[in-house]
């Protein structure tokens, strides 16, 4: 395949896909080696849950700026630096002695991959000719999907064998390699010579810190007080109004001809599929993360698993995910988006509804892989239909900004699905377990920790469970809808034009 350049882009794009695998894998590798954390550092639930919170973060927060930073100083520049920043911050995390230590060293881990992020995307963007797009972002995409549910496995794999500093400690050989890979493939591209707008970068980061922390802290202060009378809700209002201000100064500055360039360019919108996308990947950001937590739960607490067994409930999923992924990157390059992205939306929703039913204390194994299969098909058709149909017809300068924009949606998305299944789960075990929202054997925390559940509590507790799981199928019938609205992509009505001329034979 031949890029815009004359040249083929698959070798650049392998080489950042590296460094993409190792950030998102980092969002949810912590997750399994909760118990490990607890017992190394002699610290609480919360404290730990900061390790990934902080993590998430950072990583959420920049985007906006650092997909505009792309198109400022060039998406390689970029790039290099913030896969060395993670991967300096990765040998940190392993080598600190305390929480908060560790705390600050994934802050660093998170803007390090808030750096990366984008680029990807842009460079896929500013080398893939339009109508060949579809395969690399399906290559996009299966990372994606696969990192970030294999993430656990990994997880439960190296505390299990080596200790829990070698989640992290494995990211640094792997950042060396993936540093002199991109060094050396990915073209430097050319940049924007326009002002910074330094205005929307005070105004996008403290809107989006304000609405993500409140989001992901409301439950842990029960949406009450964080400081003083200050309710934590306040913060997610507080929080939107300032990004509501930012969305108004962006536009003072598209309507200007001279002066700073706007962070994000409100004009990338008019485009139908890039909206529609930005929702789409919203609420599979949101369903990815939040279908994670109760499954893991409910397989450790209820069904007794380790957790390497449990996090090996999702390898059927992960391996049909990533295995199907180049055959539906071809197709979204031939037919209609909404035809693939609905099929893989649609059956998402299906596969989350039949696990919630499959979710029983005792329900043989092999009849929860059956649904978490589904999945893994489901999930192969939602990732490049989605992001290709996003960025297909972005202009080359503002390709950052989209990417930006786009993985600002996703990770908000993620941010949401953790905050509202965690309100979901404590909702559920309150109505079946009263009284399990304390600190006892039947706790949230408790189980989170690793501790037994009495045979009393664990069909309740699996029901509880299952119905929290149906909450990312609803959520997901909204991106289904706005799948299916998707315009017809214009090489492929340039196809069909052309078929429509092409001379009947024999005539």
């Amino acid at each position: 395949m031949v890029g815009t350049d004359g040249t083929s882009p698959w070798p650049a794009l392998w080489a950042m896909v590296i460094g993409f695998f190792m950030i998102l894998v980092d969002a949810t590798i912590v997750t399994v080696a909760t118990p490990a954390l607890l017992l190394a550092f002699g610290t609480d639930v919360n404290s730990v849950v900061w390790v990934t919170s902080a993590y998430l973060l950072a990583y959420a927060v920049p985007l906006l700026i650092t997909g505009r930073m792309g198109d400022r100083f060039g998406p390689k520049r970029v790039y290099l630096g913030g896969l060395a920043v993670f991967t300096l911050a990765s040998l940190w995390c392993g080598l600190t002695t305390t929480i908060g230590g560790l705390i600050v060293a994934r802050v660093a881990q998170g803007l390090g991959a808030a750096m990366m992020t984008p680029q990807t995307m842009a460079v896929i963007t500013r080398t893939f000719p339009a109508a060949q797009r579809g395969r690399a972002m399906s290559l996009w995409g299966a990372v994606a999907g696969f990192a970030t549910l294999t993430g656990p496995i990994l997880g439960g794999l190296l505390v299990g064998g080596l200790g829990w500093q070698w989640i992290f400690f494995v990211n640094v050989p792997f950042g060396a390699v993936a540093f002199v890979a991109a060094w050396r493939l990915v073209p430097s591209l050319a940049v924007s010579r326009r002002r910074f707008d330094l205005v929307g970068v005070v105004l996008s980061a403290t809107g989006m810190f304000l609405l993500v922390f409140g989001i992901q802290e409301g439950q842990k202060y029960d949406w009450g007080p964080i400081v003083g009378p200050v309710p934590v809700w306040s913060l997610i209002v507080v929080g939107a109004l300032v990004l509501v201000v930012f969305v108004w100064w962006q536009s003072v500055l598209g309507r200007r001809e001279t002066g700073s360039e706007p962070l994000v360019v409100l004009r990338l919108f008019r485009d139908r599929n890039f909206s529609l996308a930005n929702i789409a990947i919203c609420s599979v950001g949101f369903a990815i993360t939040a279908q994670g937590f109760p499954l893991m739960i409910y397989a450790q607490s209820v069904r007794g698993f380790t957790p390497t067994e449990a996090a090996l409930l999702l390898a059927p999923l992960a391996i049909l995910s990533g295995g199907l992924a180049p055959w539906t990157g071809k197709l979204t390059d031939r037919i209609h988006p909404r035809l693939i992205g609905g099929f893989g939306m649609s059956t998402f929703v299906l596969g989350l509804v039949w696990l919630a039913l499959a979710m029983g204390p005792d329900t043989p194994v092999w009849q929860l892989l059956l649904p978490i299969a589904l999945l893994g098909v489901s999930n192969s058709c939602v990732w490049a239909p989605i992001s290709t149909s996003a960025t297909r017809n972005l202009p080359m300068d503002q390709a950052g900004s989209g990417s930006g924009v786009y993985n600002t949606t996703r990770q908000v998305g993620a941010v949401l699905g953790s905050a509202g299944i965690a309100v979901l789960m404590q909702a559920r075990l309150a109505a079946l377990l009263p009284g399990a929202g304390g600190s006892g054997s039947g706790s949230p925390e408790t189980a989170a920790a690793g501790g037994p559940l009495p045979e009393a509590v664990r069909e309740p507790f699996a029901q509880a469970m299952a119905e929290s799981v149906l909450l990312p199928a609803a959520v997901l019938v909204v991106g289904l809808v706005a799948v299916a609205c998707f315009a017809t992509p214009q090489h492929l009505l340039a196809r069909r034009d052309r078929t429509a001329d092409a001379p009947v034979a024999g005539a």
